[in-house]
């Protein structure tokens, strides 16, 4: 079989000028998986161990993190000038919070799509967590704590607006 048929066969049903941008698709997670491979060679060269482990305390901390630092880039009207050149606005939904959508196609589209999508991005952001734990554990912790205590105090103003609704 020719390689052209064998990439007809294995692309088929993604059309070109189809919604689902292949090549940049392959493109940012290559991206994702240079950085894996930096960091692994990062750590060995500064003589840092991987951990066999990760401490329950710590995914805890930096998943809570990792929600609300998702959700501050991906919806907060604050970080919309780091997603504008790869998204449209949609709607205004309150002065926090910013509705869009990804912008044109291929690479353009995708990262519109990763910085519109809070699960999209949280796992970025927890490999980035991730990395930072075993690189510089102390300053990454205390990034962690700081988006955790941001991500409690927003639930405690959220119980306290819907107890005051119920009164």
């Amino acid at each position: 079989m020719s390689d052209d048929k064998l990439g007809q066969r294995i692309f088929e049903g993604y059309e070109e000028g189809e919604d689902i941008p292949l090549a940049s698709y392959a493109a940012l997670a290559s991206v994702f998986n240079l950085i894996f491979a930096l960091f692994l060679l990062l750590a060995r060269v500064s003589g840092r161990d991987i951990p066999e482990r990760v401490k329950p305390e710590d995914i805890v901390l930096f998943g809570a993190a990792t929600h609300k630092l998702s959700w501050i880039v991906t919806r907060d009207a604050i970080t919309a000038p780091l997603r504008a050149p790869f998204t449209e606005l949609e709607e205004v939904k309150s002065p926090t919070n910013v509705q869009e959508k990804p912008r044109d196609r291929g690479l353009q589209r995708s990262l519109g799509e990763l910085l519109t999508c809070r699960f999209c991005l949280g796992m970025w952001i927890s490999a980035f967590f991730a990395y930072g734990l075993v690189l510089f554990p102390a300053t990454t912790r205390l990034v962690g704590a700081i988006f955790t205590m941001l991500t409690v105090s927003d639930h405690l103003h959220q119980i306290y607006k819907a107890l005051m609704n119920r009164a």
